[in-house]
């Protein structure tokens, strides 16, 4: 039986597992299906502490995997497809294989919010993507008029990046002013092949009939006229859903999902620590996610510590 077995690999749970291994609690990890978590779809990491002239995402998640290895993390790639928490220990399976654990953390982070329109679905990875630093340097994007919706730092850090590649770029957005920190604004309504294009949603990617992206019908939320910009993709970047459907009715949670810990990072199951973006709505920084791995490992030690008393 395990004394830990973290969920995901991104800053809260590679944080958590660097914690536990240095408390020699000898900690299994769980990729999922994102080793890294959403960090590494990310360039240039610019407000993380320690790196002055920032940090590829990629390659943090590299060294903080590799740090909490060295003192006896076991980073194993799986999913966890069905948990049963109901008594002691507690059971995960993991690609068909059943691990038992006296303590979990769940850090699982979150995942893309999708716009929700069929035709979104239905030309997924055919110039709709949702990560620009994946996608935007493929042929089919390049020299190219491309479209971003969204008003945060990612999606104008999406928009600032596709400027390499794209010949324009539309951003679109709900509202009248851009929601992104004021540095990442300034830049990006600073950059001449960025056109924002203001209270304003997309109601349709055109054209499935194509089986490719040709434009977007956009409807303006005061106006409400409708209009079609010429475009070869588009990059939603308008948020993300925690990824906590495995824990629905047995992990306590609010209406969106996130995962409501009770005293400190414990959950209303006995023995599961939450940390991270699947339970912080407000925040949503890889710096906080890093500060909750630190908190739910400790919790997480002292719990084991008070059983073996």
């Amino acid at each position: 039986m395990e004394n830990v077995v973290i969920i995901g690999t991104g800053c809260a749970g590679l944080t958590a597992a660097l914690y536990t291994a240095r408390a020699n609690l000898r900690p299994i990890v769980l990729t999922g299906i994102m080793p890294g978590g959403l960090l590494t779809t990310t360039s240039i990491v610019e407000n993380y502490p320690g790196f002055p002239e920032g940090i590829d995402g990629f390659e943090l998640m590299t060294r903080m995997q590799k740090q909490a290895e060295r003192f006896g993390a076991k980073v194993q790639f799986g999913t966890v497809e069905s948990i049963d928490f109901t008594g002691t220990p507690l059971r995960l399976t993991v690609d068909g294989s059943e691990i038992s654990t006296k303590t979990v953390i769940i850090a699982s982070g979150a995942g893309h919010r999708h716009l929700g329109l069929e035709s979104e679905s239905l030309l997924e990875r055919k110039g709709v993507t949702y990560c620009a630093t994946c996608d935007g340097a493929l042929p089919m994007f390049r020299n190219q008029p491309l479209v971003v919706v969204g008003g945060g730092d990612s999606a104008c850090e999406e928009a600032m990046y596709l400027t390499r590649f794209g010949a324009k770029v539309y951003l679109i957005h709900r509202r009248d002013s851009l929601r992104a920190s004021r540095i990442m604004a300034e830049r990006t309504l600073a950059n001449p092949k960025i056109q924002p294009v203001w209270n304003s949603v997309v109601t349709e990617i055109l054209d499935v009939r194509e089986d490719r992206v040709t434009g977007v019908r956009v409807r303006n939320l005061k106006t409400e006229e409708e209009s079609l910009l010429d475009c070869a993709g588009v990059f939603v970047a308008i948020g993300h859903v925690p990824n906590t459907q495995l824990f629905k009715g047995i992990v306590e949670m609010d209406d969106n999902g996130y995962i409501t810990p009770k005293r400190g990072t414990e959950t209303n199951v006995t023995g599961v620590f939450v940390a991270g973006d699947c339970s912080d709505h407000v925040y949503r920084q890889a710096v906080t996610a890093a500060g909750f791995g630190c908190a739910a490992a400790i919790d997480t030690e002292r719990y084991l510590a008070a059983l073996s008393q």
